[in-house]
């Protein structure tokens, strides 16, 4: 996967919008004003991404490589994805998926039955 094909897939979601909020060159997704994906344009491509933190671990383990734990982040919920190729498009997909999922979950009541209604 590639910075194009992360973007594309990420702005696809229902409600997600992107911008640039910290600086020029780190691009931030959002669902419902809460950041579920960001990636910085300019450097080599890395991928931060919510996480289960039971799972972040894992895929740690098994990715030694590619899930590092989140640059500039909680490292116990974000994992930073390498963009070298060991994982799958379809493996970092569904981690995009899960980020947004989790963080959709996290939203409140009426911000759910907002997104359910967009």
């Amino acid at each position: 996967m590639n910075i194009e094909d992360f973007r594309n897939y990420c702005i696809a979601k229902k409600a997600v919008v992107e911008e640039f909020p910290f600086d020029e060159t780190t691009l931030v997704f959002k669902v419902m004003g809460k950041i579920f994906a960001l990636t910085d344009t300019e450097n080599d491509f890395t991928m931060n991404l919510k996480c289960i933190p039971e799972q972040a671990i894992e895929l740690r383990e098994k990715y030694p490589n590619t899930v590092l734990p989140g640059y500039h982040m909680n490292k116990k919920h974000w994992n930073t994805i390498v963009g070298n190729g060991e994982a799958s498009d379809e493996q970092i997909k569904e981690w995009i998926d899960l980020s947004y999922d989790l963080v959709v979950q996290k939203l409140t009541k009426a911000q759910k039955e907002e997104l359910k209604n967009m």
